[in-house]
């Protein structure tokens, strides 16, 4: 993308209204992912894997593809068809980015599964999915094992690391086969990526994406890791490499690959633009991070708002102890709150551009805090404000509306939504398939007018008069004490900004008189000690920053949050908590 601007407040008109969709008929993720890279760039480096105490071992776009052609022809010896499910339950690793190419390749569909799922967990989806084949790694492998009787659709194990058995060990397996792979010719509109994501209510649902999803993707993950390039016709201030972003560029994530966070704004984009992405299967760890950031001079990164809070606590002022080279940092999951937003300006020297978006319609609201030099002036994507989601990514429509599928007046709470079609009236490609096996819920996912033109988020926000987007929370948290609506995350970014909380969670607590009173559930940082002074002193701190009304009446020291494995808070289990109490003392 580029752009000519004299006017930092024009930067997203111009950008949003000069974009236009450009989707081929046939389009295929592992080609543009690998493919062609490893024709024209075969030894430009796709992947760094950190291996603890060791080199990285660095693994090059033609040997990704070597790789993944053997396993596209043993899993069409095993019998996979296009549109056949195959489960890959991995960590970040080579051999996780190798299933995925080989099964685009194959017009298969890739149903990414955490590690840190349970047999219960894992049972559901392969039923649910009844995906043919599975690859998995030793951590995984004792769980799959466990379950794979009650899958009748499972045919075939591919045990990549772990003793075998009787199941199909990768490394032979592959030696075995010879010569490479043709990649099928599929519509941009076949299904790829089959991700499962929970809900409010019932069991998770199969969100089926589509090879186009990644195109629309792409003008968000440029603008959110400052890619943009200026159109003055001034020579850029880097050298480009294949992709047309900075030779020098390296991407890392702590965002699983088996997530659309990690998967969709990390490991395929990084591949679409040649970009070099580090893996590394260690659990988060704060200081462990800016280490392994500074060790493989990592440029972009996307970290959850969890993560940097952690970095924050743990290393107040990481360039005193990392020669870190950021340029970008995306930010996504939660509100990221003007604290953590200002610590990462100061202290890592770089804005954080937050960015919204969901497994069914990613990355569709963001900021860009990029600074492009046009004839002698600076200007800017757009200038970020601190606790805004940002504005709408270009090439997507999207508005708040109300229950009956109209736009909401600037100013006024709504559901933040996505139109099918962009501001040209062109489809954007952004949009899932549908939910697998569940038509009642992709039905009830769209409302409005011309048959459901318009997509839910489930999340409610506030526009301004500038387009900027601001966060009340998940339609099902935000909730009213003695008449007030609350939004949870305002409250719990004010607990946070105490040097004596590490993280909270608000919900609401049943009561009688006012329906519900505000409850905070906090953990506290290294050191501090949860007394009642300590209660007094946090629900004064946030008394004097926000309205009377917000504050919470009741704190509960725990030491942790519930957690989903993407790193979100879990409110709706806290709150499950408080009913049931609230039931317990009434009975």
């Amino acid at each position: 993308m580029s752009a000519t601007f004299t006017d930092p407040l024009d930067a997203w008109h111009a950008l949003h209204g000069g974009l236009v969709w450009q989707v081929p008929d046939t389009f295929n993720m592992a080609e543009v992912c690998c493919g062609r890279w490893a024709r024209s760039h075969p030894q430009r480096v796709a992947l760094r894997t950190e291996v603890p105490g060791r080199a990285a071992r660095l693994t090059r776009f033609g040997e990704l593809q070597a790789q993944a052609g053997r396993l596209s022809r043993l899993l069409r010896r095993l019998g996979v068809k296009r549109g056949d499910r195959v489960a890959v339950v991995m960590a970040q690793r080579v051999e996780t980015a190798v299933a995925h190419i080989a099964i685009y390749q194959l017009g298969a569909v890739a149903m990414p599964l955490s590690q840190l799922f349970g047999p219960e967990a894992l049972l559901y989806r392969l039923q649910d999915s009844e995906a043919v084949v599975a690859v998995a790694d030793g951590s995984t492998l004792a769980a799959l094992r466990a379950v794979r009787g009650d899958c009748p659709a499972l045919r075939h194990l591919i045990a990549v690391d772990g003793p075998a058995g009787e199941d199909i060990d990768w490394t032979t397996a592959l030696a075995a086969e010879t010569g490479g792979f043709r990649a099928v010719r599929t519509r941009a509109d076949d299904a790829a990526v089959l991700i499962y994501t929970s809900g409010t209510t019932g069991p998770p649902k199969g969100a089926l994406i589509p090879h186009r999803a990644l195109i629309g993707n792409l003008p968000g993950f440029v603008c959110s890791q400052n890619l943009l390039r200026s159109g003055c016709g001034r020579p850029p201030r880097r050298a480009l490499g294949p992709g047309g972003v900075p030779a020098d560029a390296v991407f890392w994530s702590p965002a699983d690959w088996a997530w659309t966070g990690g998967l969709m704004d990390a490991l395929l984009p990084s591949l679409y633009f040649a970009m070099p992405i580090v893996a590394n299967a260690e659990r988060f760890d704060p200081v462990r991070a800016l280490d392994l950031m500074a060790r493989h001079r990592v440029t972009n990164t996307f970290v959850f708002p969890t993560a940097l809070k952690a970095m924050m606590k743990a290393c107040p002022q990481p360039r005193l102890q990392f020669p870190l080279r950021l340029r970008a940092i995306m930010s996504a999951g939660e509100a990221l709150g003007d604290t953590v937003f200002h610590w990462c300006r100061q202290a890592l020297g770089v804005t954080v551009n937050e960015m919204f978006g969901q497994t069914e319609i990613n990355y569709i609201v963001g900021n860009c805090s990029q600074t492009l030099g046009t004839d002698g002036h600076p200007a800017h994507g757009w200038p970020a404000r601190p606790g805004s989601m940002g504005r709408a990514y270009p090439g997507h429509r999207v508005a708040v509306i109300d229950d009956d599928g109209q736009e909401c007046p600037r100013g006024t709470p709504g559901d933040v939504a996505v139109h099918r079609r962009d501001v040209h009236g062109q489809s954007d490609p952004v949009f899932f398939l549908g939910y697998w096996k569940r038509d009642d819920a992709t039905r009830a996912k769209f409302t409005g007018d011309m048959g459901g033109s318009w997509c839910r988020t489930g999340d409610t926000a506030v526009m301004d008069e500038d387009g900027y987007l601001w966060y009340q929370g998940r339609s099902d948290d935000v909730f009213k004490a003695a008449g007030y609506r609350i939004g949870p995350s305002e409250v719990e970014n004010c607990l946070v900004r105490h040097p004596a909380v590490a993280n909270a969670a608000v919900v609401p607590k049943p009561d009688a008189e006012r329906g519900a009173v505000v409850k905070a559930f906090v953990v506290l940082a290294p050191g501090a000690v949860g007394n009642g002074a300590l209660v007094a002193e946090l629900q004064q701190h946030v008394r004097g920053r926000l309205a009377p009304y917000e504050y919470p009446k009741e704190i509960e020291f725990i030491d942790a949050l519930p957690m989903t494995t993407t790193g979100k808070v879990q409110r709706r289990v806290l709150r499950l908590i408080e009913e049931e109490r609230a039931l317990t003392c009434g009975s």
